[in-house]
């Protein structure tokens, strides 16, 4: 049933990466990738990023060419630690809900993967399928300690994070 959880995710973050209403963060907002002033790529390897520290600056428009060549799909998100442990307990739920629906219980509307707080059309990530790339434009609006990390179940602690410093 991850492959199910995967999917849905895989479809529903493949919206729009502009502004979303009720989407605040302390750190910047999406661009539209002709804004941006330079790019990064970034390889999802199957517990890995590379590289595993970025720097950015302040009012700085970085195009994210995210590609990920690992097995399994993975997970792009800008947040800081407290953001990514909501995310992680969100996914933890919802692929336990997934698993009740494979039981016989009721199907699994992927349409609305937006049940119980989860959401994957958050303009600061994006869910990348193996053998894929994705892109995902950000400006920093200013200096504050943030991540990216994979949020899929045990990937975060199996070391899929890195440092996103955002200098003055």
């Amino acid at each position: 049933m991850k492959h199910l959880m995967i999917a849905g995710a895989l479809a529903l973050s493949s919206m729009p990466l502009l502004a979303a209403p009720g989407h605040d963060y302390a750190f910047g907002a999406p661009a539209a990738a002709a804004q941006a002033t330079r790019t990064v790529e970034v390889v999802m390897g199957d517990m890995y990023f590379e590289p595993r520290a970025l720097t950015v600056k302040a009012g700085e428009t970085v195009r994210f060419v995210l590609l990920n060549q690992g097995q399994v799909a993975h997970e792009f998100n800008l947040g800081d630690a407290a953001m990514h442990a909501r995310h992680q307990q969100q996914m933890a739920a919802m692929q336990g809900q997934m698993d009740h629906s494979a039981m016989g219980h009721g199907g699994m509307d992927h349409a609305a993967m937006g049940h119980g707080g989860m959401r994957h059309d958050d303009p600061n990530m994006l869910m990348v399928a193996p053998g894929q790339r994705a892109e995902l434009t950000w400006t920093f609006s200013q200096s504050t300690p943030i991540q990216f990390a994979c949020n899929v179940p045990g990937h975060y602690q199996a070391g899929m994070v890195g440092t996103l410093t955002i200098a003055q």
